[in-house]
């Protein structure tokens, strides 16, 4: 009997609310983030500049699992600090909701008939 295993989906598709301007005026908002390994979480904790401030260190950690932003193939921390606050709130969620169930997807329910069903929430409009 031979086991095949499934597929398993460890990059994630997402839209930025508001997107990282570039001083051109292109605005980058779809990107991917790929799912962190336990070295993604504890690699950061050497970074200088997480010991000097800890809240350094969603900047750094995002900077190592987002695959993608718009055209950019490399995000560094510099990239990462160049957001607004509501994108940087946005990917802390999302990072949060694909390595805590490894998917992007939601369950709501309609306050109209109460009906639940599936969102994605990384492409979300």
């Amino acid at each position: 009997m031979e086991l095949s295993a499934a597929p398993t989906l460890t990059e994630f598709a997402f839209r930025l609310p508001r997107g990282l301007a570039m001083p051109d005026g292109r605005v980058h908002q779809e990107g991917r983030m790929r799912l962190a390994t336990a070295f993604d979480e504890i690699e950061p904790l050497r970074d200088p500049r997480v010991r000097t401030n800890p809240g350094y260190l969603v900047i750094v950690l995002l900077a190592r699992v987002i695959t993608r932003l718009g055209e950019l193939e490399h995000v560094s921390t510099a990239t990462v600090e160049n957001l607004y606050a509501a994108d940087l709130a946005y990917l802390q969620d999302f990072y949060q909701r694909i390595n805590a169930t490894g998917d992007s997807r939601l369950t709501v329910e309609c306050p109209h008939c109460a009906g639940a069903f599936e969102v994605e929430v990384g492409l979300g409009e």
